[in-house]
């Protein structure tokens, strides 16, 4: 038996191809969203949660210094001693630094609160008042 020495070698057709790739572009249509979804929650998520230990460290502060920090102070009272302060038993939060939200913005401190002893918020991903989805404030008392 003979070998031909022209003999082609096997490979894939570029109809094979291009069927291949309509299904991965089917499957990223189908995908993407979802996956998109997910990540965009997980920064309300995240936000959501850093204010629960911002509230909690607040609550510490309160029970040494028998008051929240007040608006000149803010929330760096949580990690650095304001002056006066002689009860402070701090640092409050673990990292020794505040944090900012999800999306880079520092977190909005008020005190006394339009909605308890003061509110905490993030105001999303357009750092503006209102918005939905990503855009949404993120509230503490709620």
């Amino acid at each position: 038996m003979k070998q031909n020495p022209l003999r082609r070698a096997r490979g894939f057709t570029l109809i094979e191809l291009l069927v291949v790739l309509v299904i991965l572009g089917l499957l990223a249509g189908l995908v993407g969203p979802q996956v998109m979804k997910y990540l965009g929650g997980a920064n309300t998520k995240t936000a959501k949660l850093q204010i629960e230990d911002f509230s909690t460290a607040l609550d510490a502060f309160r029970l040494d210094m028998g008051r929240y920090p007040n608006s000149n102070e803010g929330l760096q009272a949580l990690v650095m001693q304001p002056p006066g302060a002689n009860r402070w038993n701090g640092p409050y939060l673990r990292k020794n630094l505040i944090p900012k939200d999800p999306w880079g913005n520092d977190y909005q401190y008020r005190v006394p609160g339009q909605h308890g002893a003061f509110d905490l918020y993030s105001l999303g991903a357009d750092n503006a008042e209102g918005g939905d989805g990503e855009n949404q404030d993120v509230l503490g008392w709620q």
